[in-house]
């Protein structure tokens, strides 16, 4: 199955559950204000045969405005965040700048793609991790930064829960914007990658542990 594929099947059924929970707790929450299903119906300009079928899981793609209503009709409040849980769909402009690396690091450097970063249960990946001798380099791949702080945070964070990754490599397309963004951030960076570009591709080139990590510009 397709990366697309695989990653819209997980999205329609986490919709799916997420309505069945939220259909349980109307319900709940209805019986135990002793309403019925035509007052909460009624209140939240819907129908009792559609705030039925949301309470008994036969509405697989209620809209979230239809179930907040029904929730604060009940007395709940509907609150959503979005955590980060495996890789993202991949484009040409991202697989492009992939291929562009590959093109600078030496025939003795192996690659491993989509390589996970924690034990069980931890969805993160590298977009590629390089075996040059006995280094281990991790890639992170963005096509077009927007906050420099906040990918240093999670590159930080895949590090710290593996420990076989010696450096990494933040990669970036070459883009006037991605550009601007470095340079009005400064020196903010050199801490996490204190190697020069130009350094880090000549050991790979050759093979070798470049010696800890850097933002590649390609």
């Amino acid at each position: 199955m397709a990366a697309k594929e695989r990653a819209y099947d997980i999205g329609s059924q986490r919709a799916r559950s997420i309505v069945i929970e939220l259909g349980n707790e109307i319900r709940r929450a209805r019986l135990e204000h002793g309403l019925s299903q035509a007052d909460v119906a009624r209140a939240a300009k819907t129908s009792r045969a559609q705030l039925s079928r949301i309470e008994r899981s036969k509405v697989p793609a209620a809209s979230i405005l239809e179930m907040a209503r029904l929730l604060a009709v009940v007395g709940l409040e509907l609150s959503a965040r979005a955590y980060p849980a495996g890789q993202p769909v991949r484009d040409a402009a991202h697989l492009a700048l992939i291929g562009r690396l590959r093109a600078k690091v030496g025939p003795g450097v192996a690659w491993r793609f989509e390589a996970p970063v924690g034990g069980p249960g931890d969805q993160r990946a590298w977009d590629a991790v390089l075996l040059a001798g006995p280094a281990k380099v991790a890639v992170e791949v963005e096509t077009r930064l927007r906050d420099v702080q906040a990918v240093q945070r999670r590159i930080g964070l895949k590090r710290r829960d593996d420990s076989g990754v010696s450096g990494a490599i933040l990669l970036l397309s070459n883009t006037r914007h991605n550009r601007t963004v470095l340079r009005e951030y400064g020196d903010g960076r050199r801490a996490d990658f204190p190697v020069e570009a130009v350094r880090m591709l000549r050991a790979l080139s050759e093979g070798r542990d470049p010696g800890g990590s850097s933002v590649v510009l390609l």
